[in-house]
């Protein structure tokens, strides 16, 4: 089984528990775990923030994926988790754009060079179309010496 799919936990079945779940946290100030013989545990606000999100997500019927940054995976699950083919994401290891240790014959990623590689990929994306809009809108102003006959 792959390292990914071990930390997965798919929704439970349709249930207002999780919305209320959900609600309850989001307007919870310091929550915290009540141990059975009732002593309390502050949440960090860090654990709070992630616990948030789990369970929102999980009351929209997605599935949560919770991994330390630095699980290491193979070429396949790094690939699954870019959502594209394992041939890509070797040639995007190979061409340098993201890092990886091949500690015998087979390649290994670091989730956390995936995510910095996500990270990178959606902010150049926005500054390409950052730029495309920028001229778009140039072009609009400045006209481009053609008009549209009938």
């Amino acid at each position: 089984m792959s390292t990914i799919l071990e930390h997965t936990v798919l929704p439970p079945p349709a249930s207002s528990t999780l919305s209320d779940l959900a609600a309850a946290l989001e307007a919870a100030d310091s929550p915290s775990l009540v141990s059975p013989d009732g002593s309390q545990i502050a949440l960090p606000d860090e654990v709070l923030a992630v616990l948030r999100d789990a369970v929102r997500a999980m009351a929209q019927g997605q599935a949560i994926t919770l991994a330390p940054h630095d699980t290491v995976l193979t070429t396949q699950d790094a690939a699954n988790f870019l959502g594209i083919s394992r041939p890509t994401l070797v040639r995007l290891l190979t061409d340098g754009v993201i890092p990886y240790t091949q500690p015998n014959r087979h390649r290994r990623v670091r989730l956390s060079d995936l995510v910095d590689y996500q990270q990178r990929s959606r902010h150049e994306r926005r500054q390409i179309l950052a730029e495309m809009s920028r001229e778009a809108t140039a072009d609009d102003n400045t006209g481009d010496g053609f008009e549209a006959t009938r």
